[in-house]
């Protein structure tokens, strides 16, 4: 009884703290882009001021299945909240004794998933094209976070989250080679994974006006743009929870502070890339997808010969 009480306070915690904050962390890289390329830019509350102006707008009714459009909005933030729920955040993972890594990449899958029925239930030319973007990307860059966990959970010899997160991807005495390759598979590929320039191909506003969301307006796309903060959000957590050894000092305040710094870090990176690079031709996204999608299956076989 006490580890569940426990389980759902820290459960609580992670989700107002990926509500609250992810917001607040896309309205500081606005800022700083703003600033890399010589702008103003918004004020760094302007993500909040975005999310409040559609949600309080009229739920226009669009496209071939509105019933399908608001499943698939819904969907979108459940699943990434659903994440979030399964990862350290300046504490154990809340959910860690509930859950193992397959459910994990399952809901990663799911998020991805919800953005194709997004497109696909609006039915527009644009959508459409969006979608098959979308699910280009997917087919090959969804596995490449699949073998990052496949191949912590390989070194640790468990599929137990517990086990899974801390930097088990190089584990022991030495760095193993598969530690070093996955670890630069999933970096180069972390400016993909949370959809920012130059690989947000599926978006790309200049040529295919909003892609997969063309249709959607009002509440439905707060829940979408919602996602896609909670997403960076989360998939900077996740990869500080498999790449990082966790330093853990007893105080969850102190914890929660060392696990925040270390995202500002990351998401400055993910940031002044973004702001400095023009967007890829999707051609060029998907070759290079390739690419590290063939250095993460030769990973995964070091890892399996004990590399």
């Amino acid at each position: 009884m006490k580890g569940f009480v426990a389980a759902f306070f820290y459960s609580v915690l992670n989700l107002v703290l990926v509500l609250l904050v992810a917001p607040l962390f896309d309205g500081i890289t606005r800022k700083v882009t703003a600033v890399v390329q010589s702008r103003k830019g918004p004020p760094i509350t302007q993500s909040y001021i975005d999310l409040m102006k559609l949600l309080i707008k009229e739920d226009i009714e669009v496209g071939d299945s509105p019933v399908m459009q608001r499943f698939s909005a819904l969907l979108s933030l459940a699943a990434i909240l659903s994440v979030a729920l399964l990862i350290p955040m300046g504490a154990s993972a809340p959910l860690a004794g509930y859950a193992d890594s397959i459910l994990l990449i399952y809901l990663l899958t799911l998020a991805g998933t919800s953005v194709l029925l997004a497109g696909l239930a609006a039915g527009s030319p644009y959508s459409l094209i969006g979608m098959s973007r979308e699910m280009m990307a997917m087919m090959t860059l969804e596995p490449l976070i699949a073998i990052a966990i496949i191949m912590a959970a390989t070194h640790a010899a468990s599929l137990r989250l517990d086990a899974v997160f801390g930097g088990a991807g190089y584990p022991g005495t030495h760095t193993p080679w598969s530690g070093i390759l996955i670890l630069g598979v999933i970096a180069f590929a972390l400016q993909a994974f949370v959809g920012r320039m130059p690989f947000d191909v599926t978006e790309a506003e200049t040529e295919i006006m909003e892609g997969p969301l063309m249709e959607y307006s009002g509440p439905k796309l707060a829940l979408f743009k919602y996602a896609r903060m909670a997403k960076m959000f989360v998939y900077t957590a996740l990869f500080i929870a498999l790449f990082v050894p966790r330093i853990s000092t007893g105080f969850y305040l102190t914890d929660l502070l060392v696990f925040l710094a270390e995202q500002a870090v990351l998401m400055l990176v993910v940031t002044l890339i973004a702001a400095t690079h023009a967007r890829y031709r999707i051609d060029q996204v998907v070759r290079y997808y390739i690419i590290l999608f063939i250095l993460a299956l030769l990973a995964l076989l070091l890892a399996v010969l004990g590399s």
